[in-house]
């Protein structure tokens, strides 16, 4: 999105919450890779799958629950979590929460 570029964003600002829904916001698209921002509803998620790259996830605001190859993490605001390319994984609101998801290929 053009009205991202070129000046200083506060991220966890430029997506708002749903109750009982996930939002999402697409920031770069591109064939090299994608930025998107999401916003959970508290119990709202993923359900399991698997990604052809690695996939980083960065925790705006709230708590998440992953599920990463069968293993329980917990992200909190401020913290990452890369998910690894062809490895089934999960992600649930633990609270309400907002996170930015990274995709190189």
């Amino acid at each position: 999105m053009d009205d991202f570029k070129s000046k200083s964003v506060d991220l966890a600002a430029a997506i708002d919450y749903s109750e009982g829904s996930i939002v999402s916001k697409t920031l770069i698209d591109k064939k090299t890779g994608t930025l998107t921002l999401f916003a959970f509803g508290e119990g709202q998620g993923l359900s399991e799958h698997t990604a052809p790259f690695d996939a980083t996830v960065f925790i705006l605001d709230g708590e998440a629950g992953l599920t990463i190859g069968g293993k329980d993490v917990s992200a909190k605001t401020g913290e990452m979590v890369i998910m690894p390319a062809d490895v089934p994984h999960a992600v649930r609101a633990v609270t309400p929460f907002k996170m930015l998801l990274i995709m190189i290929r």
